[in-house]
């Protein structure tokens, strides 16, 4: 029998591992009503918060539905709908891919075909995202006392820490971006669509803040990343012409 990336197997196992998250999902919905309801919640401000959570996760879903779209010609549909269903995030499987692909020496605009590589691929988007489950399940209780005695003690330091730790995560997404530029014209088509993505994002800020355009700030991030990605194939056609 020859691997595919989109064996029907695949689709039975990632099927069974979203379902049982949906179960959840739907449990928890109803646990949660039936606590408002004794609570004494009314049940129109209980459909409303229903409702407006749900129109809330279409934004965020049309950022993994482009994750989903970006990594199915490489890795087919099961595994990163599995990914970006449950657990995963764009900002990690992306990357996480690419970094195998990149390691073995294959194009990401053709289908793994070796078994032992879509493996490799699977291990490192999936394993390698434990750490974090782990340290918070472990750790997590630890971190947050430290780090609020920190603040107590000096709101600055504590300040100071958090803006660290989020522009330490930038650099590591900054560096794949610009580990390519040696390579001459062709490797900054990578610097030149962040670039476009950044631009587009401040426009959404300036017409939320200056136009009070607030329903824009649940799309400004799949708009940037749609706007980059239709500006790259131009630019890529230009720059490889």
């Amino acid at each position: 029998m020859n691997f595919s990336v989109n064996h029907s197997i695949l689709y039975v196992f990632a099927g069974i591992v979203i379902v049982f998250v949906l179960g959840q999902s739907i449990f928890f919905l109803l646990k949660a009503r039936k606590r408002a309801v004794e609570l004494g919640i009314s049940k129109k401000i209980i459909r409303g918060t229903i409702t407006g959570s749900a129109l809330f996760t279409v934004a965020p879903a049309i950022a993994i539905l482009l994750g989903l779209i970006s990594l199915s010609r490489f890795l087919g549909i099961p595994l990163p709908w599995m990914r970006l269903s449950v657990l995963g995030a764009l900002t990690y499987e992306l990357p996480a891919a690419a970094s195998v692909a990149k390691i073995l020496n294959l194009p990401m605009d053709q289908s793994v075909a070796a078994p032992s590589v879509y493996i490799s691929i699977a291990v490192v988007m999936t394993v390698g995202i434990l750490s974090g489950i782990l340290i918070i399940l472990f750790f997590q209780k630890k971190m947050q006392a430290r780090l609020k005695r920190m603040k107590e003690k000096d709101a600055k330091w504590g300040s100071i820490l958090m803006d660290s730790l989020f522009i330490g995560m930038i650099a590591t997404f900054l560096g794949m971006v610009f580990s390519d530029i040696h390579l001459g014209l062709s490797g900054w088509i990578p610097v030149f669509v962040m670039l476009f993505s950044s631009a587009l994002m401040a426009v959404c800020g300036l017409l939320i803040k200056k136009w009070k355009m607030t329903w824009l700030e649940n799309y400004a991030m799949p708009v940037s990343m749609l706007g980059a990605m239709a500006f790259a194939i131009p630019l890529t056609s230009w720059i490889g012409g």
